[in-house]
């Protein structure tokens, strides 16, 4: 069997632990077989031995800008004349069929958007008031309008989203990423978290970036505030010091390891040590900006109070990228506005709104956005019906029919895919579900999601459950 950088190996692979074993996991041995997995060259147990890449792929990396809540995509990317006509009534009975008693529910009273749109680009692809800077970068984007899936509850509605089901128990796609692609920097790690945008419910967003039943290595590491926790060494305590007490840790992990070979939790935290150790020269340039350019910090809106800290997030998103990380993924919250919708979507709004067409053109200036992967998008949408009335208006949860962008990474820009109803309700063209997103994902950073599994219960598991289809259309 040959592996993506040309390599052979025996199709049955060989196991870390059992190299490490026979080496005498010296500190020499160590490295070299936590380089030689992380570089796809070596098999852990239960892992797929056709790793890295099997097709040509557009993108190398992937940047996911998730905006937990659910923004609204009839106020965002999704104009819908005919809702401005209803405004105030039900939905007639043309555009209800077809949608159970049930669901009607949420195509009562119906809300206009209090938001205009305009046309951008030589595209001319409709964008609202509300984003007029990612607006202005239109032609780089490929607009999903159709996504749905059956949950309206958020936490199972992230799961979706983020690992492919509504369990809480699988790997998120960053995960699953890291495990097929490795890492191009061995001083940074592959899959990194970004949760200073993470609302008071963090607990159950966790499957969000977790390993699911993935060796415990593949987690994101978490960063928030700008930073890796813990990282700068105590006063008085040197690099001599740190690399004694790194010899001792690798000692009593090899001694422990040697009688449970099948414990992953510990693998993972060996290696975090080795990565934590690494970091500690390597990191604390990524996350220092000082260097950054009077130009690029008011491109990002850092010296602005609404736009500081997404814009710090989005630019550490670049730097990261740019450094070799493989998968970053940011958060920004709360855009559950089942009131008053106006103040919580502008707010949110003129957040990211200039931070994200930042991200875009830095990573265009850069000649990165051609194999950066940008994904935007939520865990939902909301309803055309109005919750509450008057200034404290809002809209509830849609999972029918919702709306994502994808820029970068081989993505055909300055075109719209699939369709909602006339009120923006239900999916009625082209319908795509979140699986079907991650199987394209994945064929963009060269991944069949056929051939990418893991053993876990005597059963081959995928990233994409019970299978996707990639979005062809998405590459032009």
């Amino acid at each position: 069997m040959r592996t993506a950088c040309g390599c052979d190996i025996h199709p049955g692979g060989l196991s870390r632990r059992d190299m490490l074993r026979r080496a005498g996991l010296g500190v020499g041995s160590l490295a070299l077989a936590s380089m030689l997995s992380e570089q796809k060259l070596l098999a852990a147990q239960g892992e797929s031995p056709v790793l890295g890449t099997h097709i040509v792929p557009r993108a190398k990396r992937v940047i996911v800008l998730f905006m937990g809540g659910g923004p609204s995509q009839v106020d965002t990317f999704d104009p819908k004349p005919e809702l401005t006509r209803l405004d105030g009534k039900d939905v007639p009975e043309s555009i209800a069929r077809g949608i159970t008693q049930k669901h009607r529910v949420h195509l009562n009273n119906l809300f206009a958007s209090p938001w205009k749109f305009k046309q951008y680009g030589q595209s001319g692809l409709p964008v609202s008031e509300l984003f007029p800077e990612v607006g202005k970068r239109v032609d780089d984007l490929c607009i999903i309008r159709s996504m749905r899936h059956p949950s309206p509850v958020h936490s199972p509605a992230e799961y979706i989203a983020l690992t492919g089901s509504q369990g809480g128990e699988r790997p998120s796609l960053g995960a699953w990423v890291t495990y097929g692609l490795g890492s191009e920097n061995q001083n940074l790690p592959a899959f990194v978290a970004m949760l200073s945008g993470t609302d008071p419910g963090e607990p159950s967003k966790t499957p969000g970036w977790s390993n699911g039943f993935l060796p415990a290595r593949y987690q994101a590491t978490r960063i928030r505030d700008g930073g890796i926790p813990n990282l700068a060494l105590p006063a008085e305590y040197t690099m001599e010091d740190r690399r004694r007490q790194m010899q001792l840790l690798e000692e009593f992990n090899r001694r422990h390891l040697e009688e449970h070979l099948e414990e992953t939790e510990l693998d993972a935290r060996i290696r975090s040590y080795e990565m934590a150790y690494r970091m500690q020269t390597a990191a604390p340039e990524v996350f220092d900006l000082s260097g950054e350019t009077p130009a690029t910090r008011k491109l990002y809106g850092l010296d602005e109070k609404e736009t500081a800290d997404f814009g710090k997030d989005c630019l550490l998103a670049r730097r990261l990228v740019e450094r070799g990380v493989r998968f970053v993924q940011l958060r920004l919250a709360f855009w559950d506005a089942h009131a008053k919708i106006v103040e919580n979507h502008t707010q949110l709004a003129r957040k990211s709104d200039r931070p994200i067409a930042a991200l875009l053109i830095d990573l265009k200036q850069r000649g990165l956005l051609e194999d950066t992967l940008v994904v935007w998008g939520g865990e939902f949408g909301r309803t055309p019906g109005a919750e509450a009335t008057g200034k404290d208006t809002g809209r509830d949860h849609n999972c029918s029919g919702y709306t994502m962008w994808l820029a970068g990474g081989g993505v055909k820009g300055g075109q719209a895919i699939g369709a909602t109803d006339a009120v923006g309700y239900a999916a009625i063209e082209r319908p795509i579900h979140p699986n079907d997103l991650h199987a394209t994902i994945l064929h963009a950073l060269g991944i069949d999601q056929n051939r990418l599994w893991y053993e876990h219960h005597n059963r081959h598991e995928k990233v994409t459950v019970n299978g996707g289809e990639v979005v062809r259309e998405v590459f032009g």
